[in-house]
């Protein structure tokens, strides 16, 4: 099911145009502190709204909010913003991004006191690093010694201020910094790590200008009102223990798309810099938080297929793909977790919209954003087709499937759909 392009609220968007994927220029207040470089468009968010005819007192949920694309712009629009997201990197991002009642002159004072304290160490040797078992987490070079060095010495220096949300703001650029002007990583759709080495950098200059750039933001919203947003960290699956009953009017998402991306590799960094994961063990820990979706997150504990029907679409796609496994005589560890990844993140999927059911009030309108994949042997996952046909065997009404964009597959080049899911809740009988 696929909407008439000239009905939906996406009509005037350039489906095969990537940049209907990027940040416009208006939209660059709260949402370019931080931000995945494959987060869905703000533009995207409010045409949903839009569509939803969601205004003041509203309830949005994003289920996986990942750095707070749908909460700010929720708040941007009126409307109060509810997030779930167990990655803790992302989940920091979001209550910081959403967070506008930051006291401007105590951030002020804190960035001097920072830059004082890291100018007089920074020229101290040693140089800081990563402990060996930091160092085990992120990429080989990653980042040069001498960005580290300095990067290390700003988050201790945060480190020593009060725990405010102003610090919040400091510690949020010093990630946005690492990350895009300090590392080595590149962004493909695959992160890596860039030939040309970025072994000088003006870290502490950077820092200051993106702190300033945010307290302008800050500023500029101070005049205006805005509704509260909280992002709750945690499990999208087991969404019922952190709603109120019948408390949601929308949810707009994107949870992970079935493929062999590993999210976490993304966001690495800037996680162990900022000390919310120390160890392949707490990598292990949190990752089992998540949807499963690639073959780097299955573990032998995980259900989550047990709750497909047999007989349904998504069992014969696995067996197809293990066919396939078979046939061409794969036999690495995740080769063989192929067609387990592809059964386990529709079954969670599936348990996801079923503990979703409590939270929402009848009529409330939802939005996925997924798209389809051939990252397993090639053989096409039609994400939104399969996704819609779960959510229709739960109880929900299926609106339509409305086509955002396509984009190229990095293996074949061959146009994948991403699509956005409709979906209405109709409420208990």
């Amino acid at each position: 099911m696929v909407s008439d392009p000239a009905s939906d609220s996406t009509a005037a968007l350039d489906k095969g145009d990537p940049r209907q994927n990027k940040l416009q220029p208006g939209d660059r207040p709260f949402h370019d502190w931080y931000r995945f470089v494959l987060s869905y468009p703000p533009h995207l968010v409010r045409a949903y709204m839009d569509r939803f005819h969601l205004g003041d007192g509203a309830v949005i949920l994003d289920p996986f909010c990942g750095t707070g694309t749908t909460l700010v712009e929720a708040k941007k629009q009126g409307c109060e913003a509810i997030g779930i997201e167990a990655a803790p990197m992302a989940h920091f991002a979001s209550q910081a991004k959403t967070c506008w009642t930051v006291n401007l002159a105590q951030l002020e004072t804190m960035v001097e006191r920072v830059l004082t304290q890291a100018q007089a160490q920074v020229t101290q040797q040693p140089w800081l690093t990563f402990s060996e078992a930091e160092a085990a987490v992120v990429m080989k070079n990653t980042i040069s010694p001498q960005p580290l060095h300095q990067c290390l010495v700003l988050r201790n220096a945060i480190a020593q201020e009060p725990d405010t949300s102003a610090r919040d703001v400091l510690r949020l650029a010093l990630a946005a910094v690492t990350v895009y002007e300090a590392s080595n990583l590149k962004f493909g759709p695959e992160v890596g790590i860039r030939r040309k080495k970025r072994e000088q950098v003006a870290v502490l200059e950077a820092w200051r200008a993106k702190v300033a750039a945010m307290a302008a933001d800050l500023a500029q919203q101070r005049s205006h009102p805005t509704p509260p947003a909280h992002c709750h960290r945690g499990d999208a699956r087991m969404a019922r223990s952190l709603l109120a009953p019948e408390s949601i009017d929308a949810v707009i998402t994107s949870p992970p798309y079935p493929n062999e991306k590993d999210y976490t590799r993304a966001t690495r960094l800037e996680s162990v810099l900022l000390g919310f994961i120390r160890s392949k063990q707490e990598l292990r820990a949190f990752k089992q938080g998540l949807i499963r979706s690639n073959s780097r997150n299955v573990y032998a504990v995980d259900d989550d297929d047990r709750l497909l029907d047999r007989h349904s679409q998504v069992v014969s796609l696995a067996a197809s793909i293990e066919a396939k496994r078979l046939a061409l005589q794969k036999t690495s560890g995740f080769e063989r977790q192929y067609h387990r990844v592809t059964a386990l993140y529709f079954g969670g999927m599936k348990r996801h919209l079923l503990d979703l059911q409590p939270a929402l009030r009848p009529g409330a309108k939802l939005a996925y954003v997924v798209g389809d994949q051939a990252s397993f042997f090639q053989i096409l996952i039609r994400t939104g087709e399969l996704l819609a046909e779960i959510a229709e065997e739960v109880g929900y009404k299926v609106i339509n499937i409305d086509l955002f964009r396509t984009r190229g597959a990095t293996a074949t080049g061959a146009q994948l759909r991403e699509e956005v899911v409709l979906l209405e809740w109709p409420g208990r009988d």
